[in-house]
């Protein structure tokens, strides 16, 4: 009779029988919900350079923090909820960093240009980081239940590697 199938090792198993399971670019995948905080910044950049050495992406680390740090005061500043999300993703060589805040689109035309504008100049260092690492970002409306403002950054890693440098 073939053993039961079961994701706990046996009590017998030891290290050397377990897979290793060392964190790769591929495999980087980390979400996590921050207060809409002024400290929130601080620990998202933190978060960012600690997830990213673990996943041998040390050399997006500037480009990435500075991305990770304005996305996040970014929403921090126009949320009118609790809570701000952040995503940070490694797909196909590029860094994919998403930050969704609780800031709903106006209705009024006006309103939601004069917010867009704020937003986007809020955006401006940002702006330049991205453009730096020819990379590409955006924000609108988030499509997730509850609504919001989704703002996302793409860093090529081959060309976020020289943004100190270049």
């Amino acid at each position: 009779m073939p053993a039961p199938f079961t994701t706990c090792p046996s009590p017998s198993a030891t290290d050397t029988d377990l897979p290793p399971n060392r964190p790769t670019p591929e495999t980087l995948a980390y979400s996590f919900t921050l207060p809409a905080a002024p400290q929130s910044p601080f620990i998202a950049r933190a978060a960012t350079r600690t997830v990213l050495r673990a996943h041998s992406l040390d050399d997006v680390t500037d480009a990435a923090v500075q991305v990770v740090s304005e996305l996040a005061a970014c929403a921090c500043r126009f949320t009118p909820a609790a809570e701000v999300y952040v995503s940070l993703r490694y797909r196909d060589g590029d860094l994919r960093v998403i930050l969704y805040d609780g800031h709903p689109r106006h209705l009024n035309p006006r309103l939601a240009a004069a917010c867009e504008s704020r937003r986007r100049a809020a955006l401006r260092v940002l702006s330049c980081v991205v453009k730096s690492c020819r990379g590409d970002w955006g924000f609108g409306e988030a499509r997730e239940p509850g609504g919001g403002t989704r703002m996302w950054a793409v860093l090529p890693r081959e060309s976020a590697r020289s943004y100190l440098y270049g």
